[in-house]
């Protein structure tokens, strides 16, 4: 299976050896047009230069003279051109070379080229001059004249093309060495690159087996910028393994209680009637054994009973068509009178500080039914006999705020992240089940939360208080 380093590695070599030969094609033509217009412009050059001589020369000597044969060697050693000079009918009577039988003295030129020249005043182009030369050359051709500006002949400067490339050859010799190292160098940059970009996700992918097989521990090392999109990847991957193995303790320690919860009665129920059964507990005791089994019994009915209300009181909850536009102040009210007897009984005062106006919430109102029941509940188990309960309701950034408060033992403070989960081993929580299984709690940061809103708690010097939102009716 590739991998996604070298599908990326790739992908870029790819990339790079496309815009590489792209590039390269275009520096080979337009490098190659402008060492020869630059070759060429050189050569028109030297043939003005040339005919500005014969020209000078021509004042007191003729254009076959041996100190204008000079020159034109001269100058044709210096840029590496052949010259030659013509009267006005094309006659060859001045050349570059040194050798004292010139091949080309005495011979004329004719044809194309020489008939745009007698027309233009200047030529250039690539051409043999009908036989001068063996072979084609690029020539540059310019007219002379004299001071009566009458013409007195023209100047030929050729050179083979084989001399205006060498130069060309030369340099595209060495720029295809640097381009080739360049490439080179950007492949191995990108292979480096790419390795180290996939390196976290190697090392996510691997995590993610050690998550498989339960270990959930492990955490993948940031090392390049946190704000970009890996960066941002590896927080959100290290997150979701923090809450993985937070789910993963949780998990544990609900099967370790949930199983402590049906161990007890079950264990209670089996030792009572294998008791009775083999005669250990006297006939005259047996209905009191009887009644604990009935008791165990029930308790175990209430557990069950209690943790399938709790998946279908959360089911409705998170079901949008279930909410409605109610008043929470009314259903505060009516939700008080039912702790009315209980809260003479421990000597109570409820302050309820609601609002004189209605405040209409869009939520399902069985379930924050549920909600306020299970708070009030919590507030006359745990509130110290005599005290108060306040319960305030008052709404504020487009939410309303329902807070219960009561005054009696502190929650520890190393207790109070987990008081919301089910089953949490803190006195105070636990305490909560001398009549209940421990969801209480739970069922309401679940209704909540399926809500999409929040709930608080605090507690400190014997006042614990609740807090939870709701959006307000549109």
């Amino acid at each position: 299976m590739k991998s996604i380093y070298l599908r990326n590695f790739m992908a870029t070599a790819i990339l790079v050896t496309v815009c590489f030969l792209i590039i390269s094609l275009a520096f080979v033509g337009i490098g190659r047009q402008y060492l020869i217009s630059e070759y060429q412009e050189k050569m028109d050059t030297c043939a003005l230069e040339v005919s500005r001589i014969a020209a000078a020369v021509s004042r007191s000597e003729k254009l076959s003279s041996w100190s204008l044969s000079m020159n034109l060697s001269a100058l044709s050693n210096s840029t590496g051109n052949h010259i030659f000079v013509t009267d006005s009918e094309g006659l060859i009577v001045s050349c570059s070379d040194r050798s004292m039988r010139c091949d080309h003295l005495g011979r004329h030129v004719s044809g194309a080229f020489f008939d745009t020249l007698t027309q233009e005043g200047q030529n250039k182009a690539i051409s043999s001059l009908d036989g001068i030369y063996g072979s084609g050359r690029y020539v540059a051709a310019r007219e002379i004249r004299g001071q009566d500006k009458s013409l007195l002949g023209y100047v030929f400067v050729s050179s083979a093309v084989d001399n205006m490339l060498g130069a060309w050859r030369t340099f595209l010799g060495i720029s295809a060495g640097v381009g080739l190292a360049v490439f080179a160098l950007a492949l191995l940059m990108s292979l480096f690159f790419s390795k180290r970009m996939a390196r976290p996700l190697d090392d996510m992918a691997e995590a993610s087996r050690k998550f498989a097989r339960g270990d959930f521990s492990v955490r993948v090392k940031q090392e390049d910028d946190p704000t970009d999109e890996m960066g941002a990847l590896i927080e959100s991957f290290n997150k979701m393994a923090d809450s993985l193995e937070s789910a993963e303790a949780r998990r544990s320690e609900f099967i370790a209680n949930i199983s402590h919860e049906l161990r007890t009665p079950m264990t209670t129920i089996a030792g009572f009637a294998d008791g009775i059964l083999d005669g250990t507990i006297p006939r005259e005791e047996e209905d009191k054994y009887l009644r604990s089994i009935r008791d165990e019994t029930r308790r175990l009915s209430r557990l069950v009973r209690e943790m399938l209300d709790l998946s279908q009181m959360r089911s409705r909850a998170s079901d949008p068509a279930r909410r409605t536009v109610f008043d929470l102040t009314e259903l505060i009210c009516q939700t008080m009178l039912s702790f009315e007897d209980r809260a003479s009984k421990k000597h109570l005062d409820v302050d309820p500080q609601l609002p004189d106006d209605p405040i209409m919430v869009t939520a399902d109102k069985d379930a924050i039914t549920q909600v306020i029941y299970n708070l009030i509940d919590n507030a006359v188990k745990f509130a110290r006999a005599g005290s108060c309960i306040v319960i305030k309701l008052y709404k504020e950034n487009g939410k309303a705020y329902v807070s219960v408060r009561d005054e009696g033992e502190t929650i520890p403070p190393e207790d109070l992240p987990f008081i919301f989960d089910r089953f949490h081993k803190s006195d105070r929580s636990r305490s909560l089940d001398k009549d209940g299984v421990g969801l209480g709690l739970y069922l309401v940061k679940s209704i909540i939360n399926s809500h999409d809103e929040d709930i608080a708690v605090k507690s400190e010097n014997g006042v614990t208080e609740f807090v939870f939102t709701l959006s307000l009716a549109q």
